[in-house]
């Protein structure tokens, strides 16, 4: 996924990023709940006494395995779905951990454990260290996924505290550490969340910077090639109406000449301004091309709504000119106007140069005047 395609909202892209997180770092841990339940089982003392419970821990271990691994991630990105997934996964961890946990107090109270309590123990422990490390994310419900890890096992080395008095304490002991590792993690967490949206945000900005021209804020030319190829091959494949206005300033040397080149630039800032009062529909991309030459590319517009407004900007602009600094500096434009054809334009540069000849026309023709790119 592109940077273009993550959620934008700050607390959308957390919880995307937590849904990605949690879903990459549960697909093993399934695996050895059912590994640890094997071992405990089958190193028991008589394994085939407990048959059926062995068996029925098994498929159930193996159960939750197999609904970690199928509970995708939602296709959709709002903040809804991946909330949703978020909690329904966190319901098959806390399922997963008190299941443990009372096999891990099973094993400790049944004496056919007594040759593999060392295995659920050590089980129990790696469990917990893992939960702490791997899902920092939710720092409450991580907590509650280690008590419920942790609990049975110890209120069962309670009532046997006097045979077990150094198990219980060390266990405890441990249980302390995690709690506070489980913190240390969760801040490390939060703060790798936040450097990587900054990022994001900043490749943004660098991207944005890069695909505006500085001084209209408008597109400029490398963010027209990209957006004019897309939407020519989006109407080759799927029709529709694509039309392309050309427009540029005539005399606009002379501008620079008898103004300065301070004045010019004010021209084209002000120029563009009035392009967005015409051209101000969500759909057309407005885009500075380089020097004095300006361009809309209109999406679902056919050629005679495009050769209307362009034709009402070249109007408004000859009869009122600019204001610069207070003071109205005549000005007129030169436009060609054409409309994507499959059956003449083979590809975008067969389009382009097609609506680029009808401007060049225009201003051949005496300029301050509309030309339609002809089909011929």
């Amino acid at each position: 996924m592109t940077d273009s395609e993550l959620p934008s909202q700050p607390h959308t892209f957390a919880l995307w990023r937590e849904v990605q997180d949690t879903r990459v770092r549960t697909r093993l841990g399934g695996i050895y709940y059912l590994l640890a339940w094997l071992l405990t089982w089958l190193f028991s003392s008589a394994p085939l006494d407990m048959l059926g419970s062995g068996l029925l821990g098994s498929a159930f271990f193996a159960l939750m395995l197999a609904l970690r691994l199928v509970h995708q991630p939602p296709a959709q990105t709002s903040s809804a779905c991946l909330q949703l997934w978020i909690d329904r996964h966190w319901y098959l961890i806390y399922i997963t951990s008190l299941s443990w946990g009372l096999a891990h107090a099973w094993a400790l109270q049944d004496v056919q454990f007594e040759p593999s309590r060392l295995i659920a123990t050590l089980s129990t422990i790696a469990f917990s260290t893992a939960m702490a490390f791997n899902f920092s994310m939710r720092k409450e419900r991580c907590m509650s996924a280690i008590l419920l890890l942790y609990l049975p096992g110890l209120a069962v080395l309670m009532m046997q505290r006097e045979e077990q008095q150094a198990l219980l304490v060390t266990l405890a002991f441990y249980l302390s550490y995690l709690l506070l590792a489980l913190s240390r993690s969760h801040r490390e967490y939060r703060n790798t969340l936040t450097m990587e949206q900054q990022l994001i945000e900043q490749r943004e900005r660098y991207d944005l910077l890069s695909r505006t021209d500085s001084l209209t804020q408008l597109g400029n030319r490398l963010q027209f090639n990209g957006l004019f190829t897309a939407l020519v091959a989006n109407v080759q494949r799927h029709g529709g109406q694509l039309s392309l206005v050309l427009l540029d300033i005539d005399f606009f040397k002379r501008i620079n000449d008898e103004y300065g080149h301070s004045t010019g630039d004010q021209c084209l800032h002000a120029f563009a301004e009035r392009m967005r009062v015409v051209f101000r529909r969500d759909s057309d991309a407005l885009l500075r091309l380089g020097g004095e030459e300006f361009g809309v590319l209109m999406m679902d517009t056919p050629l005679e709504q495009a050769r209307e407004l362009a034709e009402e900007f070249r109007g408004n602009l000859a009869s009122q000119g600019l204001e610069i600094q207070g003071q109205a500096l005549p000005m007129t434009t030169s436009i060609g106007v054409g409309s994507f054809d499959a059956r003449r334009d083979g590809n975008a540069e067969a389009f382009f140069k097609r609506v680029d000849d009808a401007l060049y026309l225009a201003k051949a023709e005496g300029r301050d005047r509309l030309v339609l790119a002809g089909l011929d």
